[in-house]
């Protein structure tokens, strides 16, 4: 195993030693303990910066199933370099700050860093995996563990919400994905990332590209909330603050976004793929923003403002994919569109993960985030103020800060896709720039909500928990290394320019080799990028101060319309009809159940047969029928008869053991004498225990003792007994292989060095195979011998 394979298993293997901390070192907060995890991790996938550089990248290999192509292989390249640098560096930060966010007196905390390191290991397995399979494996990790994140505190009725919503939607995409994988499997033969990549250029040919792209894309959508299966992201917030900064600004949230770039360049040819990426995450990108405004509490802002935001990146992936359709060297329409991409994917973990934190301190400090209650804070907070401040001027792409880098190239992005002439988006493409201003309107609005509602205007100490106050120096650390980086991206984006955005942009298409550069200035001149700017601006500050005059335009939409009562109502009508649905099968009676077994064994086993003309009869090589065979057959004949007709249960439970002692003089007719004092020692137990239990039973009325024909249990009895027979004869005339039995008889000896063959057999050969069943026995023996003295105990007690 390879230290790339140990640094992604390494989460998971630090889960083992958690709760043994938590136990023996309560004195000290568990964060600690896990928090050197992320710190090392990110310091190792540093050096890995100076060879994507120099367009080098790292293959691991171990093996898995490589019969069915599934290899653990890890690859490490410029895209999934950035992820694993994210992953890894926000966490390290999220732990710091869950330390001072999470009280150790008050929260069980080995089950929330288990949780959290789940998840971190998971997406690393996500953004490194070469192998489809793998990814996916990793990927419903990512589903599972957030689900336990997202319903930490799980006595609290949203949160369980929360959880189930997010579980069912995402599982739900990936099993889509995981169809996809599939289909992209057959079509190329291989489940390898590079591979698929590499063929390229023949797959759009394959009848089964656009089933596959529409599932990949489906599973995109639902882990990256794009509209609309967004629905998830909001509710989730009801997870704690730190985990809301982690998964919903630098992590899970981008899984869907990894996706789209690591296959774009396996689909980015098609219009399907430009159309469906750019198109959804437009309209994601809007209806976020517009439903981010209405909200009154921050979480929720700021849950909104992340589908909003993943949405702009969706659509300037969709946008990167006339890349294929241009060349390079004449166009730089790709250049702009995946640049602004990949750069505002890194601002955005910046300023989102420091604005979820701060959100997490006015709560904390407060014991509110609604902003109707809050207000006034910036002479209480003014380090948590600044931090605010830094974080949505950022958001709302205001100079000097990072985020109004990449909504420039964002804005000129969507002008020059207005004017592509490809797959009719010289007439609909005006879309693009238009909805783009419209939601970059509504970003600058919902930022300035967050920040104004609730550091400035009327202080209101009746309407808050608590006194506020300046959160200590432990809680601000985290916001305010992302803060700085915020700013220093801002002043100096060419730091990260070729060493992360250029690695990641060749990684996303590599048919551009090495022959662009990146350099991110602030300063174009007076384009018409500035001049959206500024109209983003002027709007925004009049709708701001207008607010309240027009803020009812959100009454107007009809709540039985809405998505998220669409999903509950689904919900509740699926449920009703599984429960009516069971309720005609599930009747309470062991007969019926026995029809519905035997009848579906009766269809699909005979049904089988006669599809495929299974069945054969040659009793060439079979041994002479004798006549002590013949009477016993007859004898158990005549007691399964009687059990039918007997008005005794005595008569019946006597007419049932001479049918087993007869099978047991079988298998000592067949020189099987093991198998026949087994068969007579369980046929002894079982009528003993029959007539234990009988003897407690009453007497038979005479009604009772009347036989009434069933002609279902006609037609079931037949039925199994006519099948069983047909597949012991067509199983006993097919010879596909020889027998095994020669096998046997040459090896017991030599191998084992065993003359009886059958303890050989049961010992040696299928050594294993006897251990488990013994264990099995001892099991069973250990729960009887507990029942047994738990009633004793209490027979005492009484």
């Amino acid at each position: 195993m390879s230290l790339l394979h140990l640094a992604i298993l390494s989460p998971f293997i630090l889960t083992v030693f958690i709760p043994f901390f938590y136990k023996y070192a309560r004195q000290i907060h568990t964060g600690w303990f896990v928090l050197f995890l992320p710190v090392l991790l990110f310091g190792y996938f540093l050096q890995f910066i100076n060879g994507n550089m120099n367009g080098e990248s790292v293959t691991k290999t171990l093996k898995w199933i490589p019969s069915l192509g599934i290899d653990f292989t890890v690859y490490v390249d410029g895209l999934g370099l950035l992820f694993a640098l994210l992953i890894t560096g926000i966490g390290a930060l999220v732990v710091l700050y869950s330390i001072y966010y999470l009280s150790k007196e008050k929260e069980i905390l080995h089950t929330f860093y288990i949780y959290l390191l789940l998840f971190m290991g998971a997406m690393l397995g996500v953004v490194l995996s070469d192998n489809l399979i793998v990814l996916y494996t990793f990927w419903e990790l990512t589903s599972l563990s957030s689900f336990l994140l997202i319903g930490y505190w799980y006595d609290r009725e949203k949160s369980r919400y929360g959880a189930q919503k997010s579980m069912l939607i995402t599982v739900f995409g990936g099993l889509s994905m995981l169809a996809g994988f599939i289909l992209l499997g057959i079509m190329a033969d291989t489940f390898s990332v590079r591979e698929l990549i590499a063929q390229a250029n023949t797959l759009p040919d394959h009848p089964l590209f656009i089933p596959a792209l529409l599932l990949v894309l489906l599973g995109a959508f639902t882990k990256s909330a794009q509209f609309p299966f967004h629905i998830w992201l909001p509710d989730a917030m009801e997870a704690p603050t730190p985990v809301s900064a982690y998964l919903h600004s630098a992590t899970m949230v981008k899984a869907g976004i990894y996706l789209v770039a690591r296959m774009s360049p396996i689909f980015a040819g098609s219009a399907e793929w430009l159309w469906l990426v750019a198109g959804f995450g437009i309209v994601t990108l809007f209806w976020g923003s517009f439903l981010a405004v209405k909200q009154t509490d921050l979480k929720s802002i700021l849950a909104f403002s992340t589908v909003s935001q993943l949405g702009l990146i969706m659509s300037l992936l969709g946008i990167g994919a006339a890349a294929l359709h241009y060349d390079f060297l004449d166009d730089n329409i790709y250049l702009t569109a995946t640049t602004a991409a990949v750069f505002h994917l890194i601002n955005h973990a910046t300023f989102k993960g420091s604005l979820f934190m701060v959100v997490g301190i006015v709560d904390h400090e407060t014991g509110t985030r609604d902003i109707r209650k809050l207000g006034g804070l910036m002479s209480f907070m003014p380090i948590t103020f600044t931090l605010a401040i830094i974080g949505t001027f950022s958001m709302a792409g205001l100079p000097p800060f990072n985020g109004f880098l990449s909504k420039e190239m964002f804005f000129t992005a969507m002008v020059r896709a207005a004017s592509l002439d490809i797959f009719n988006m010289e007439t609909w493409g005006i879309l693009f720039p238009v909805l783009a201003w419209v939601a970059s309107v509504f970003t600058f609005l919902y930022s300035m909500i967050i920040v104004f509602k609730t550091f400035t205007g009327k202080y209101k100490p009746e309407e808050l928990d608590k006194k506020p106050h300046e959160a200590p120096i432990g809680m601000l650390i985290s916001p305010i290394i992302l803060a700085s980086l915020v700013i220093i991206i801002g002043f100096f984006p060419n730091l990260i320019a070729q060493s992360l955005i250029e690695p990641a942009i060749a990684s996303i298409h590599p048919m551009l080799g090495d022959s662009f550069l990146v350099n991110i200035y602030f300063w174009h001149g007076w384009t018409i990028e500035v001049y959206m700017t500024l109209g983003v601006i002027l709007v925004g500050l009049v709708l701001f101060f207008t607010l309240a005059k027009w803020s009812n335009i959100y009454n107007w939409f009809p709540k039985r319309l809405t998505l998220n009562n669409l999903y509950d109502n689904g919900l509740i009508t699926m449920e009703r009809s599984a429960y009516k649905f069971n309720n005609l099968y599930m009747t309470g009676s062991i007969r019926n159940y026995l029809v519905f077994i035997f009848g579906f064994l009766i269809v699909s086993l005979g049904g089988t047969l006669i599809v495929k003309n299974a069945f054969s009869f040659d009793i060439s090589a079979g041994a002479p029928i004798g006549l002590y065979e013949v009477v016993l057959v007859l004898a158990m004949i005549a007691g399964t008869v009687t059990i039918l007709f007997a008005k005794s249960r005595l008569t019946a439970i006597i007419a049932l053991g001479a049918v087993g002692y007869s099978v047991s003089l079988f298998y000592v007719l067949f020189r099987a004498p093991d198998l026949a004092l087994t068969q007579l020692l369980v046929e002894t137990v079982s009528v003993a225990l029959f007539l234990l239990c009988f003897y407690h039973l009453p007497e038979y009325t005479k009604k009772q003792k009347r036989l009434t024909f069933r002609l279902t249990n006609l037609i079931i009895s037949l039925g199994v007994g006519t099948i069983v027979t047909l597949i012991a004869l067509s199983a006993n005339s097919t010879r596909m292989f020889n027998s095994i039995s020669s096998y046997f008889i040459e090896n017991s000896y030599t191998e084992a060095g065993g003359k009886n063959m059958v303890n050989v057999i049961l010992v040696d050969f299928r050594g294993f195979d006897t251990l488990f069943e013994i264990t099995v026995l001892g099991i069973a023996a250990l729960g009887i011998y507990a029942m047994i003295k738990l009633r004793l105990t209490r027979g005492r007690e009484g």
